[in-house]
């Protein structure tokens, strides 16, 4: 090699070594899926878990922020899936822990302690809207 030659390849050495280093890297957030948030619109009863074991095998009582979902939402693999419920302006959340088998496909049954986060046992039926939270 000639000397002459030598600086030309010390800098394009250099150049190609630098580049590498400035080179952009992925982030997180280039990377990552949201999932994207399904709202439903259906209506809510209450039903009574004392004495009683759920779909998801776990004996609950009335007390617990219990959801039963129909039972094509449920064998969906959305066994103690947390929910996110508003009705009357208020918003809760819910597992669901049971099937509800009278239920249409948007409809949702709640404990007792969760249905009086929007209406008192004697409404008997609420609108709602909900959806299931990220796992």
């Amino acid at each position: 090699m000639h000397l002459c030659h030598a600086p030309l390849l010390f800098v394009t050495l250099c150049s190609l070594a630098l580049g590498a280093f400035s080179a952009p890297s992925p982030t997180i957030a280039a990377n990552a899926t949201l999932q994207k948030r399904v709202t439903h619109t259906g209506r809510a009863t209450w039903f009574n878990l004392d004495g009683g074991v759920t779909a998801c095998g776990d004996m609950d009582n009335n007390g617990e922020f219990d959801v039963a979902v129909s039972s094509a939402k449920f064998n969906s693999g959305n066994c103690n899936q947390f929910v996110q419920i508003t009705s009357n302006g208020k918003t809760a959340f819910g597992v669901t822990r049971d099937i509800c088998p009278g239920c249409a496909i948007n409809d949702l049954d709640l404990s007792p302690a969760l249905f009086e986060q929007f209406a008192s046992l004697e409404a008997g039926v609420i609108p709602v809207t909900w959806s299931f939270l990220a796992k």
